[in-house]
């Protein structure tokens, strides 16, 4: 394994459950890459049904080690979605048929996320989605993977003829029979190495923790607004463990060029302002005034924000994508049997461009 971001994490495991020897290197601090922050989203409601049929999988990962790990991981406040694209999304859910989800007025509104301020248009209530516990649910993973984490950094990559592959890292080379590569902004250069061009597009995000004002309420769903009614088209917010923190983001990225320079230095100071306008707006049982920013990288793929693929070449597997970390248990589980020998889901590999909008179950 190369990366001990959520997605590394969760293969790694993945992989000790089917007794296998692991390795994962990790230049930095596990989990803090991509995967860095109190808080993410697990949300069923996706534009592909592929997508919705592997997020209600990775629930269920997650259920399992919740009860296994003896932690949460999920919480269980729902996720409020409001906006023009909560009706198409609810006729891919309601097709799946097996997720809790229901159309929800404005009168309800204020139970499920108080802070909100009023709103009269569509709205959608995922009752089995919630806020992912993301530290917990790296030091819990961390914590069964022990010694198999290797802090170094991986230089390069060789297919050695001997079915293994060569993986070159600062302070050691150590040869292994299959090698996952999910190293965020990293990915795509150790694919170039091996001679592949992965079409992702390298972006940073911001996104700040709010204070709620007065006590924490019992309940405090996520959200994901696409409304426009408070000035901004691609919203999201969760809370932080306890209700008293909610983190909120916009959901576009600060382009960046390819060596990770800033194509406007003052573009992430920007982004952030605009999301304490938002809170202003729409959440007004909040503090406007950020308690702590989180700065990230973004790797999309051109299909969709939501996006997933994996490139195979000679037992080594490239993973790239956004929004992954809700999806991160069922995609670990697929990624190990694959590195046993056991072939790649077909929905998985580039073509199949999961994640893209309108796409069938069984598409390629």
């Amino acid at each position: 394994m190369i990366g001990a971001g959520i997605v590394g994490l969760s293969t790694a495991y993945a992989l000790v459950e089917q007794g296998a020897d692991v390795r994962v290197y990790e230049s930095g601090v596990p989990g803090n890459g991509q995967s860095g922050g109190e808080s993410r989203i697990f949300r069923h409601a996706h534009d592909d049904p592929r997508l919705v049929a592997l997020t209600r999988s990775s629930r269920a990962v997650w259920n399992e080690w919740e009860e296994r790990l003896g932690v949460e991981l999920i919480s269980s406040d729902g996720v409020l979605a409001l906006g023009p694209s909560v009706e198409d999304r609810l006729r891919v859910l309601e097709d799946d048929g097996r997720i809790p989800v229901r159309m929800v007025g404005a009168a309800e509104l204020g139970e499920l996320l108080p802070p909100l301020a009023s709103y009269e248009g569509p709205a959608m209530l995922d009752e089995e989605g919630g806020a992912i516990r993301t530290s917990a649910a790296i030091e819990a993973l961390a914590g069964q993977l022990g010694d198999a984490l290797v802090a170094d950094e991986v230089i390069s990559l060789e297919v050695t003829g001997r079915d293994t592959v060569e993986v070159r890292a600062g302070g050691s080379t150590c040869e292994h029979a299959s090698v996952v590569v999910c190293a965020g902004r990293g990915t795509a250069g150790l694919a170039r190495g091996m001679g592949l061009s992965l079409p992702v597009r390298l972006g940073a995000h911001v996104r700040g923790t709010f204070e709620v004002r007065g006590d924490p309420p019992p309940r405090l769903a996520c959200l994901q607004d696409s409304s426009g009614q408070f000035g901004e088209v691609g919203a999201y917010a969760a809370p932080v463990a306890g209700n008293r923190r909610y983190a909120v983001g916009l959901s576009q990225a600060v382009e960046v060029r390819e060596d990770g320079s800033l194509v406007d230095p003052r573009a992430l100071a920007s982004l952030a302002e605009r999301a304490s306008a938002y809170v202003k707006e729409a959440l007004p049982g909040l503090d406007p005034d950020p308690l702590e920013p989180r700065h990230c990288w973004v790797t999309e793929l051109p299909w969709s924000s939501d996006g997933v693929a994996v490139w195979e070449v000679d037992g080594i597997f490239f993973v790239a994508g956004h929004n992954l970390f809700k999806q991160a248990p069922g995609l670990g589980r697929a990624l190990a049997r694959a590195a046993l020998g056991e072939g790649l889901p077909r929905e998985l590999r580039p073509q199949a461009k999961l994640g893209q909008r309108g796409e069938a179950q069984s598409g390629a």
